[in-house]
């Protein structure tokens, strides 16, 4: 009984409607009937689509919707109403969301190439990156002005742009010294010196004392000994201060850790030829990088592979070693290069050297 009242209630709730859609239909223009049979034809064919296969609206759709409710919209007086009533499948918000969206793209458009500035070619960009690296007090105009001495005519904004996308400051940031720079100005008056040890086969403890040049890196091999008493460093010392004699540049300073073996005689040898002392704090191996650099390579690339017989045996292992590391072990200190520069050739056969009886190749050009 309650489900037959509701089926005769619903039906006089349709019949009610259908009888006020007459009746505003009777007052709509014929035009606007026109349009209104257009949209809701539209609608049901996506109803029909959508049956078939759940599919989200596309572009097509609602453009077609949007153009019919704005032509209701032009011609109606009473457009929500209007819209209210033809449009079902979507509510208001959307429609007027896809309107703008229209509207946008009908305003966007692209710009016409007027032409400019053509874009910097990758070697231009990398020398103007290379000079403000190396000269951090160059603005940009005398990086301008380098460029064009070598032949690149580039503008003051060019370079700039440049610098400013590979993130350099201009030349009052950027000119700030560090102790990196500082120091690299006397590195090449630069001496260190320093000890190690090795175990001979029969475990007898030598001690290896060496300086090395900074600025070149290159080695001088003092001595060795199972008794470094401090006659015998000052001796070292007086051997290598007259062999430096004769070499330029003339060094200045000379690290040193705080090893007794290191004593004020040691020290004064250096002094009466100009050379001051400069003592790493204690139990700081990393003041004295380049001398603990060394040690290394000595050990990863000899003294690891050969068991030492006696102090003969060391030394003349050191003096080979060390040959090879001035003038023919490439440092990446250095760019590849080595500590005596050598004038490379590409022309002539390529042989190879056996160092320490073949724990070491080095290759090189045969003479032409």
């Amino acid at each position: 009984m309650v489900h037959d009242n509701r089926m005769i209630f619903q039906l006089l709730l349709s019949f009610a409607c259908l009888i006020l859609d007459i009746m505003a239909a009777a007052g709509v223009a014929a035009q606007e009937k026109d349009l209104e049979i257009a949209l809701l034809r539209q609608q049901l064919r996506i109803l029909e689509r959508k049956a078939n296969a759940k599919t989200r609206l596309s572009r097509p759709d609602k453009l077609i919707l949007v153009a019919l409710a704005d032509k209701l919209k032009g011609v109606s007086q009473h457009f929500h109403d209007c819209l209210g009533q033809c449009v079902l499948l979507v509510r208001p918000d959307s429609l007027l969301k896809w309107h703008r969206e229209l509207v946008r793209r009908k305003w966007t458009f692209q710009r016409p190439n007027v032409g400019g500035c053509p874009r910097l070619d990758g070697e231009r960009e990398a020398l103007i990156i290379r000079v403000a690296r190396e000269n951090p007090r160059m603005g940009y105009d005398k990086i301008q002005g380098e460029l064009l001495k070598l032949g690149y005519d580039v503008d003051r904004i060019t370079v700039r742009n440049v610098m400013r996308r590979h993130h350099l400051p201009p030349a009052p940031e950027r000119g700030r010294g560090s102790w990196r720079t500082f120091l690299s100005h006397y590195r090449a008056q630069m001496l260190a010196c320093d000890f190690f040890t090795i175990e001979t086969i029969d475990l007898q403890t030598l001690y290896v004392l060496f300086f090395i040049e900074l600025g070149s890196r290159q080695v001088h091999l003092a001595g060795c000994t199972p008794t470094p008493d401090s006659a015998w460093v000052t001796q070292q010392a007086r051997q290598l201060v007259w062999h430096l004699s004769d070499q330029p540049p003339k060094m200045r300073f000379l690290i040193h850790d705080h090893d007794t073996k290191f004593s004020a005689t040691f020290d004064n040898v250096f002094i009466s030829e100009g050379i001051e002392i400069v003592l790493t704090p204690f139990q700081a191996p990393k003041a004295n990088a380049v001398a603990e650099r060394w040690v290394r390579s000595v050990r990863q690339e000899c003294l690891d592979h050969v068991l030492m017989l006696n102090q003969r045996h060391l030394w003349s292992v050191l003096t080979e070693y060390t040959r090879y590391y001035n003038t023919a072990r490439p440092h990446q200190g250095l760019n590849q290069q080595t500590p005596i520069p050598l004038s490379p050739s590409r022309e002539g056969n390529i042989h190879c050297r056996d160092v320490l009886g073949g724990i070491i190749h080095d290759y090189y050009r045969e003479a032409a």
